[in-house]
């Protein structure tokens, strides 16, 4: 996440922390939030279940200190994905890499249901990145937990001759073709079909807070070209 990140580190807090912390993030974000919505979508997170490996992870850093992430490291795995491949293998937590395992699966869904097959392919502009967060110092990246995705786009490569023989997409979307964030998010009429498709996942994203409480995408401040994707001890969502 590059801005606005919300100072909990914890999902679970007392009341009157609760009310304060939530007076500040409404201070900060305002207009920050989902298309449908009229006020930020911005919260802290609590559903009631078990606590996230990295909930009580500190997120603040002191005296202009940066991150120390040799610990992190350590824990880190190479993943190449499961049902999806991605462009390039990311290193993540172990908790992050399960979800996105099940991010994988709601890929594969929503694209057999626009395109009649799952993309060959996810591109990424990276995953772990040692660093605070763009344009707040004080604050600790997800990136740098391990704990975050940035999604630019999807390959898809030919679909079955079979299935092209009685399928009712155009010709062109039965080819190998690509959808980008950058350049298909807000629809045009020769990419209709990438937009939907765009939309209907993050719509899909969103409504899966088990999946990922933080989703930004191109109507954030710095991610007009890619969704934003982890899982912090708070909710965030700024798409549109």
């Amino acid at each position: 996440m590059d801005r606005f990140a919300s100072p909990l580190v914890r999902s679970r807090m007392d009341h009157r922390s609760l009310v304060v912390s939530c007076a500040l993030l409404l201070a900060s974000c305002t207009g920050i939030s989902r298309a449908s919505e009229a006020i930020p979508a911005i919260y802290p997170f609590d559903d009631g279940a078990p606590s996230y490996a990295l909930d009580a992870t500190p997120r603040f850093l002191s005296g202009g200190s940066k991150p120390v992430c040799s610990e992190t490291e350590a824990k880190l795995v190479t993943y190449r994905g499961d049902r999806v491949r991605y462009d390039r293998p990311i290193r993540v937590h172990p908790a992050f890499r399960d979800h996105l395992v099940a991010f994988e699966a709601v890929v594969d869904e929503v694209a057999r249901a626009h395109f009649g097959r799952a993309p060959r392919r996810i591109l990424h502009f990276g995953a772990y990145a040692c660093r605070a967060v763009r344009g707040r110092p004080e604050l600790v990246s997800e990136h740098a937990l391990g704990n975050a995705l940035d999604v630019a786009g999807f390959d898809f490569g030919p679909m079955a001759r079979k299935d092209a023989k009685t399928s009712a997409l155009p010709r062109p979307l039965k080819r190998p073709f690509q959808v980008r964030v950058d350049k298909h998010w807000r629809a045009a009429t020769d990419t209709a079909a990438q937009s939907a498709f765009l939309h209907a996942l993050a719509d899909r994203i969103v409504d899966r807070p088990d999946l990922f409480r933080v989703v930004l995408g191109p109507g954030y401040p710095g991610h007009h070209n890619h969704f934003h994707l982890d899982h912090a001890p708070y909710r965030l969502v700024g798409l549109d």
